[in-house]
């Protein structure tokens, strides 16, 4: 028999503070990764196209809803440009020109409303959320 008893690691029960300042900080992530992501293409945009996904996931379920509200916001524009650009590009003759062109309209489209997106989440007022400590379902 173990001399230690188990004790699960969130035994105290109390609830856990999410600062404002860090739901701001997980705001920014996608729109971070998606400046670097077009300004950088390759090899940055096809690790970026699968890294967001798990940012997008990560931060959809913060417990401070403008997170998830401005992180659905840079994914809808990021996928939405990363989507035409493919459906576009299927049809252009192997020549790099053709590429670059629509790289630069994705540029042009994504960096601007980026920046724009990273101004209103640091000039937005966050507070602090409670995370309500995890509660068994009791099936008695």
């Amino acid at each position: 028999m173990s001399e230690f008893a188990h004790v699960p690691l969130d035994a105290d029960n109390t609830p856990k503070i999410a600062t404002g300042a860090s739901a701001r900080r997980a705001a920014k992530w996608f729109n971070y990764g998606t400046l670097v992501a077009v300004l950088m293409p390759l090899p940055l945009a096809i690790f970026w196209t699968g890294m967001s996904m798990l940012i997008y996931a990560l931060n959809k379920h913060h417990p401070n809803p403008k997170v998830g509200y401005y992180t659905q916001l840079a994914a809808y524009r990021f996928y939405g440009v990363a989507g035409s650009a493919v459906a576009v590009a299927v049809f252009f003759p192997p020549k790099i020109i053709f590429y670059l062109v629509i790289w630069a309209i994705a540029a042009v489209i994504l960096v601007p409303w980026t920046i724009y997106d990273l101004y209103r989440i640091n000039h937005d007022t966050w507070t602090d959320s409670v995370i309500e400590p995890h509660v068994p379902f009791n099936d008695e």
